[in-house]
C-alpha cells in the first residue's frame, strides 16, 4: 500500500486534450451544467489556475481522477487553442490516484457565505464590476448582485452569520433597514433565538406596508412615490415596503372620497365612502337601509346558453381573459340598469376590497327616503309595524332541533369530566334542588337527539347507549346487581359518568355558563351542517347571505351572482360541499381565515 507519509514523486505532463478522459474513479459524477459553464467562463478569463490530476493508462491515455468540473468546463473551450493541451499532475500508480481523488473532495470546503460575501463587497470597492464577479466564482450575476445587498449590512449582521447565531436567510432580513441603530438592537434580540424571517422584518419595519396591501394597490406605488413616499424593496423576497403609512392612508382616503364623490354625479342621490374591506348583509341592516334593485335584462336563448356555458367554465376557474370579458358583458345585460328615478331616491357604500380593487354596494335606501321609494313604486310598505322585529328565517321547529344539538354538544363535553359530574350530583341532592336542577334525575329525558334528520351529527357512543332491556319484573335483580359490581369500580364508575352526562341539562345561567367554561363544548365538533339537517330547511334569500358571508363577497360578483341563480336545492349541497369537501374550498380559493370562519360557524341563537 502507498505509504502517504512520504513525499509522493509526481510530475506534470502537457497532455493534449483530445487524450484525456474522466477516470472511473473521479468521485464527481453528479454536477450542475449551469455550474461547468459558469466556470468555462472563468477559466476562459481567468486561465487554468489549478491543474488536473491523472492516471496513465496502458494504452497511454490519460484519465483525470481529480479534477472532473475542470475537466467538463474544459471540454466547453476546445474552440480555444489555449485549452487544447494542458498540464496534468500525473499519480505515479493507482493507489496514488485512488488516493489524490477521495482527498480533493473531502478537503474541499465551501467558502462560508460571511466570508464570500465579504470578498464581495472587497471587490466591488475595488471596481470589479458584477460580471467580472460572477465570473471569477463560476457563479450566476443575481447571486452577486443579493451577496453584495449582504455586504452593505453592518458588520455585526455578518459576524453574527459567520458565528451562526443568524440564519443566512435570517441575515438577508435586516437589509430591508435602513435605520442601523434599530438593526443592531434587533440583532441583539433575535440573535441565537429562533426568529421567522417575517419575524424579523416586522421588528425592523412595524409601522410599513407590503405593495400588496389593498390601500397601496387602489392609491398606486406611483402615486405614492410622486407624493414623497418612501418605499424599501427586498431583493430576496422580491417585495416592497411602503414607509410612510401615514401618507399613504391620506392618499387612500382622499382616493376613495373623491370616488364617492363622482358618483354622485352620476345621479345617486348620496354615495358614502367606508374604510372596510367587506360590507356584508349585516352592516347594511345595522344602517337600516332597504335595497332596491335595477331591472333585469333579458338574455337572448343563445346569449342565455352561453351564459350557462361560461359560468361553468368561472366555476372551474378555467376561464381566460376573452371569456371573462365575454362573461361579464352578458351579467351587465342581466343585471341591466338603475333609472334616474331609482337614483334619486338612492345611494350608493363604496369600498375597497383585501385585492385593492373598488367595489360598490348600490340601491341603498335610508329611512328618510324610504317614503319617496315607495311612492315610486321601488320598494313595498310594510304589511306589519315598522318596530317589529323581523321574522327569523329559522323556523320553529329547527330552532327546538339546533337547541338540541347544542344541549347535545354539552353533554359530550361534560362527559370529559366524571369529577365534576359527581360534584353536580352531589350539590343537587344535598341541596334538595327541584328547580334548575342540573341534572334530570327525576329520568326525564334530557333530549340531545334531532327529532328529525340527524345526518352529520354524532355524539360520544356512550350518550346514545341504551340501558338493558331484559330487565323484566322476574329477573334476579340481586345476581344481576352481584354481576354488575364484579366487573370492577372503574366499569361502575363509567356507567354512572355516562348516566349523568346523558342526564346534564345544564341549570340556571349562571351555573351552565361555569360548567360551559370549565368544559369547552363545542358545537361543531359534533355537528356539521349538511343539505338534510339544515340547508334545506332554511329560505333561499338565507342561503344566498350566507354563501357571500362566508366567502366574503360583494353581491355584485360572479361567484355570488351565479350562485344566487341556482335552486334551493343546488344551493343547499353547494353549501354542504363548502363545510366538508377540501376540494371545493380549493376551488373556490377559500383562505385560511374564511376556512377557519366556515369550521367554527353556526347558526344564529345556538349557543
Amino acid at each position: 500500500m502507498t505509504d502517504q507519509s512520504k513525499i509522493i514523486a509526481a510530475t506534470d505532463e502537457q497532455i493534449p486534450f483530445a487524450d484525456i478522459y474522466l477516470h472511473d474513479i473521479n468521485p464527481r459524477s453528479v454536477v450542475s451544467d449551469e455550474a461547468i459553464e459558469a466556470l468555462a467562463a472563468n477559466i476562459r478569463r481567468l486561465g487554468l489556475i489549478q491543474n488536473p490530476a491523472g492516471l496513465r493508462d496502458a494504452s497511454g491515455k490519460v484519465g483525470i481522477v481529480a479534477g472532473g468540473r475542470r475537466f467538463r468546463a474544459l471540454a466547453l473551450l476546445q474552440d480555444d487553442p489555449r485549452f487544447q493541451a494542458i498540464t496534468v499532475r500525473m499519480a505515479p500508480d493507482q493507489q496514488t490516484a485512488a488516493f489524490w481523488a477521495t482527498s480533493e473532495n473531502a478537503q474541499r470546503e465551501a467558502l462560508h457565505p460571511a466570508d464570500e460575501i465579504r470578498d464581495f463587497g472587497a471587490m466591488e470597492r475595488r471596481g470589479v464590476a458584477v460580471p467580472a464577479i460572477a465570473v471569477a466564482y463560476g457563479v450566476t450575476e443575481p447571486h452577486v448582485y443579493r451577496r453584495l445587498k449582504l455586504a452593505s449590512l453592518p458588520a455585526p449582521v455578518l459576524e453574527a452569520l459567520k458565528a451562526g447565531e443568524v440564519s443566512l436567510s435570517n441575515a438577508a432580513a435586516f437589509t430591508i433597514s435602513e435605520d442601523e441603530t434599530n438593526a443592531l438592537a434587533v440583532l441583539e434580540q433575535v440573535r441565537g433565538e429562533h426568529y421567522s424571517d417575517h419575524q424579523i422584518k416586522q421588528m425592523l419595519k412595524p409601522d410599513s406596508v407590503r405593495e400588496t396591501d389593498r390601500r397601496a394597490v387602489f392609491v398606486g406605488l406611483d402615486v405614492y412615490e410622486a407624493a414623497g413616499g418612501r418605499m424599501t424593496g427586498d431583493l430576496f423576497a422580491d417585495q416592497t415596503y411602503l414607509d410612510d403609512v401615514a401618507l399613504l392612508e391620506d392618499l387612500f382616503t382622499a382616493k376613495l372620497d373623491a370616488t364617492a364623490n363622482a358618483l354622485t354625479g352620476e345621479g345617486w342621490k348620496w354615495a358614502e365612502a367606508m374604510d372596510v374591506p367587506y360590507i356584508g348583509y349585516h352592516c347594511i341592516e345595522d344602517r337600516k337601509l332597504d335595497r332596491i334593485y335595477a331591472e333585469e335584462g333579458e338574455l337572448t336563448e343563445a346569449e342565455a346558453q352561453r351564459y350557462d356555458e361560461l359560468a361553468a367554465l368561472m366555476e372551474a376557474d378555467v376561464l381566460d381573459a376573452a371569456g371573462e370579458a365575454e362573461f361579464s358583458a352578458l351579467e351587465n345585460i342581466q343585471a341591466g340598469a338603475f333609472s334616474a328615478a331609482q337614483k334619486a331616491v338612492s345611494g350608493v357604500l363604496v369600498h375597497v376590497d383585501q385585492s385593492g380593487a373598488l367595489q360598490t354596494c348600490e340601491g341603498l335606501v335610508t329611512r328618510e327616503d324610504r317614503s319617496a321609494a315607495i311612492k315610486a313604486g321601488f320598494l313595498r310598505a310594510s304589511a306589519h309595524k315598522t318596530d317589529a322585529a323581523p321574522k327569523s328565517p329559522i323556523s320553529a321547529k329547527l330552532a327546538e332541533d339546533l337547541s338540541r344539538i347544542a344541549q347535545g354538544a354539552r353533554q359530550h363535553a361534560v362527559l370529559r369530566d366524571p369529577d365534576l359530574l359527581i360534584d353536580l350530583l352531589a350539590y343537587q341532592l344535598s341541596h334538595a334542588l327541584h328547580w334548575n336542577n342540573p341534572l334530570a334525575l327525576s329520568m326525564n329525558e334530557a333530549p340531545n337527539w334531532p327529532t328529525t334528520e340527524a345526518e352529520g351529527y354524532a355524539l360520544d357512543a356512550r350518550l346514545t347507549t341504551h340501558p338493558p332491556r331484559d330487565m323484566w319484573e322476574s329477573k334476579d335483580l340481586a345476581a344481576s346487581f352481584r354481576a354488575f359490581r364484579k366487573k370492577g369500580a372503574d366499569h361502575v364508575r363509567g356507567e354512572l359518568t355516562r348516566f349523568l352526562a346523558a342526564q346534564y341539562r345544564g341549570g340556571d345561567e349562571k351555573l351552565t355558563t361555569l360548567v360551559d367554561k370549565e368544559t369547552e363544548p363545542s358545537i361543531r365538533e359534533v355537528w356539521t351542517p349538511t343539505a338534510e339537517n339544515f340547508f334545506k330547511r332554511v329560505g333561499g334569500p338565507y342561503l344566498n347571505d350566507l354563501w357571500r358571508e362566508l366567502l366574503e363577497l360583494a353581491e355584485d360578483h360572479p361567484t355570488a351572482t351565479t350562485f344566487a341563480k341556482l335552486k334551493k336545492g343546488e344551493k343547499a349541497d353547494k353549501l354542504q360541499d363548502l363545510f366538508s369537501d377540501a376540494a371545493t374550498r380549493s376551488a373556490l380559493g377559500v383562505t385560511d381565515a374564511q376556512a377557519a370562519r366556515i369550521a367554527a360557524w353556526v347558526p344564529e341563537g345556538m349557543t
